[in-house]
């Protein structure tokens, strides 16, 4: 989510401002990747979705990585040392990639609406092994042959721990002018894997691994380019109307072949939300709001597909895709599966971290 999605916009113990409007996004972001999940379990033809294009999300939560990893650490890494730095987004990142990795693996197994398929211990061992260890396994061909079957989503974790180990040994040495020179290179080389495949909903699969590289290539540094310019746009424009803005570009038509509207939008317009969002202003009682949405957004895109292939065998089952209830069951299941991710954040997520950043501290 992810990706990405996963980092806070404030730094604890600084004085730095808090860019409230940013942590509503990613919540903004991570719900609709939710709403897209549930809706592509049913209907597999995007160019039918009314939000045919959630999987862009993913590039928004790269390019808002981008811009907090600048925002929390260029000024700060060089003192505290690559070690600290690498065990403050372990702290950060891990603990839910593990926990979705447990629910995949108890979800596969208690699917009332599907047959299990006969994996050997030692294969499921293996497959859960390397969930744990974010190492991506494509091993199980019945669902897509995911980098992660357990927890499909982790694949954005992936690139963003690819991101954050880039960014800790090389970027946040580099000088503006090559960063720029690389964000304008990652941006060609999007578009060429745009053109090759027709879209670009790729980086989650054996079969187009690289297409994720591809685009967090692109996103983290423009996230980190628009920090390091200062592109903060004062702005009238307030977290429900940049969330609208958002909506719209994850809601716009699907087509086979309109990789040039998607490279805009991952080009042009999140950067634009999020030069935008780093410049709004809102009252508390909405920052309040953004604030819950932020902390939502992780653990709410970590948590959510383990009930995503029990909810497509149960669509299946009860043919959901002709039936006149499909949207009124899909957004119940999208409210409980916001609810369960709520108690996840406040029963495990934050303890946890609590727990590992005083045990660790040094």
């Amino acid at each position: 989510m992810n990706s990405t999605f996963a980092l806070p916009t404030s730094v604890v113990g600084s004085k730095k401002p808090h860019f409230a409007v940013l942590d509503g996004l990613r919540g903004v972001a991570a719900l609709f990747v939710v709403i897209f999940h549930f809706s592509e379990m049913v209907i597999y033809d995007y160019s039918k979705l009314w939000i045919g294009h959630g999987f862009l999300a993913v590039d928004f939560f790269f390019c808002l990585s981008g811009f907090v990893m600048g925002y929390a650490y260029d000024d700060r890494i060089a003192k505290i040392g690559l070690g600290k730095f690498f065990k403050a987004r372990l702290i950060r990142l891990h603990p839910m990639v593990i926990f979705g990795a447990v629910l995949g693996l108890v979800a596969f197994y208690l699917n009332p609406f599907g047959v299990a398929p006969g994996y050997g211990a030692a294969r499921i061992a293996l497959i859960f092994a390397a969930s744990l260890l974010l190492i991506p396994y494509g091993a199980m061909p019945e669902r897509g042959r995911n980098l992660f079957g357990l927890n499909a989503p982790a694949w954005s974790l992936f690139w963003e721990y690819v991101a954050n180990l880039i960014f800790g040994l090389i970027l946040y040495r580099i000088r503006r002018g090559a960063l720029i020179a690389l964000t304008v290179a990652a941006a060609v080389l999007l578009c060429w894997v745009g053109y090759r495949a027709g879209n670009l909903p790729g980086g989650w699969s054996t079969k187009n691994f690289w297409d994720g590289g591809a685009r967090v290539a692109f996103s983290f540094p423009a996230g980190l380019l628009i920090y390091r310019l200062g592109w903060r746009l004062r702005t009238r424009l307030g977290f429900a109307a940049l969330s609208l803005l958002l909506i719209l570009a994850l809601t716009s038509p699907y087509a086979k072949g309109g990789w040039v509207r998607e490279v805009i939008v991952i080009v042009v317009v999140f950067p634009l939300i999020i030069a935008l969002g780093a410049g709004a202003s809102v009252t508390p009682r909405i920052e309040r709001l953004c604030r819950f949405s932020g902390d939502m957004s992780y653990p709410l895109y970590m948590t959510h597909y383990g009930m995503m292939w029990i909810w497509g065998d149960y669509a299946a089952k009860h043919h959901l895709v002709a039936s006149t209830t499909l949207w009124t069951e899909i957004a119940l299941g999208v409210c409980i599966t916001v609810a369960f991710a709520w108690v996840i954040l406040r029963v495990y997520d934050q303890p946890v971290r609590r727990y590992l950043s005083v045990t660790y501290r040094e």
